[in-house]
C-alpha cells in the first residue's frame, strides 16, 4: 500500500491544489493524484482548507473508482480505486471541545458551522468513517503500552481480509466495501434489533440511502475483525457510532 501524503499545511502556509491537479487534466490528460493514489492511500490534511470545487471532483472517483475525462478527439479513463483519509480540525481555532483552564474555543457558532459547511454532504457521505480524536492528557503521553500493538492490529486485518477473500471467491470483488445493491443485502442480513437499531437511527440522524448502504458495510467489516458470521446488534451500534458527524 502507497501513502501518497501530497497536501499538507503548516502554520500559515498554505498550498493550494486545483481540481484538474486531483483527477487529471490537461491538452493530453495525464493522471491525477487520484489515479497516482490508485491501490493506496490518499492522504488530505486540513480538509476544509481545500477550495470546494477541488473537494467536490472527489465524489465522482471515490463512487466509481475511475476517472474519465472527455477531449474532442478521444476520452480517457483512468483507474482510481484509493483509500481516503482526511484530517480536519473541530473547528478554525482548533479548540472546540478541548477547552482548557488555558486555552478555550474563540470561535462564534456561526463561524464553527461556515467551517464545517466547506465539507458538503454528498461529500461526507462518501466518508465511511468519521473519528473524533480528543485531546491527550498529560499523564496519557507516556503510558507504557497500547492495548493492541501494530503487528497484532495486522494480523487481525489479514486475517479480515482472508475471510472476505474466501467470501467473495469467484465474485470478482475483494473487499467489503466493493458490495452494492443484491449482493449487499445478501452478505449483510440483519436480525430484528439490528435491523430496529438502524431504522431508529435513519430517522433520527437523517441518513441518506448511500449512508445506510456505508453503514451496512462497515457493521459486515467489524464482525469479520472479530471473526463472526453474522452481523450483531453491537456491529451495527459500532458502525452507526463512526457517522459522529451526521449528528452535528
Amino acid at each position: 500500500m502507497v501513502l501518497r501524503c501530497f497536501f499538507e499545511i503548516f502554520g500559515s502556509l498554505l498550498v493550494t491544489v486545483s481540481a484538474a491537479g486531483l483527477i487529471g487534466g490537461g491538452g493530453i490528460p495525464k493522471p491525477g493524484e487520484v489515479s497516482l493514489a490508485h491501490r493506496g492511500v490518499l492522504f488530505l490534511d486540513e480538509l476544509p482548507e481545500f477550495s470546494r470545487l477541488a473537494l467536490e471532483v472527489l465524489r465522482q472517483p471515490m463512487e466509481d473508482r475511475f476517472v474519465t475525462i472527455g477531449r474532442a478527439r478521444a476520452v480517457y479513463t483512468f483507474p482510481a480505486s484509493f483509500l481516503l483519509a482526511a484530517s480536519m480540525n473541530p473547528c478554525p481555532c482548533g479548540y472546540w471541545g478541548n477547552e482548557t483552564d488555558s486555552q478555550g474555543c474563540i470561535c462564534s457558532p456561526l463561524k464553527i458551522t461556515n467551517y464545517r459547511s466547506k465539507i458538503s454532504g454528498p461529500l461526507l457521505d462518501r466518508i465511511d468513517l468519521h473519528v473524533e480524536v480528543p485531546r491527550m492528557d498529560y499523564k496519557d503521553l507516556g503510558a507504557a503500552k497500547m492495548q493492541t500493538s501494530s503487528a497484532e492490529m495486522k494480523a487481525i486485518v489479514e486475517q479480515a481480509h482472508a475471510i472476505q477473500k474466501e467470501r467473495y471467491a469467484g465474485s470478482g470483488l475483494m473487499f467489503n466495501s466493493e458490495l452494492s445493491g443484491k449482493l449487499l443485502r445478501e452478505h449483510v442480513r440483519l436480525d430484528t434489533e439490528s435491523a430496529a437499531l438502524l431504522e431508529k437511527s435513519f430517522e433520527l440522524l437523517g441518513l441518506s440511502v448511500r449512508a445506510y448502504d456505508r453503514i451496512l458495510k462497515i457493521a459486515r467489516t467489524i464482525a469479520d475483525l472479530e471473526g463472526q458470521p453474522a452481523v450483531q446488534k453491537e456491529h451495527v451500534a459500532e458502525a452507526l457510532h463512526y457517522r459522529c458527524l451526521d449528528k452535528k
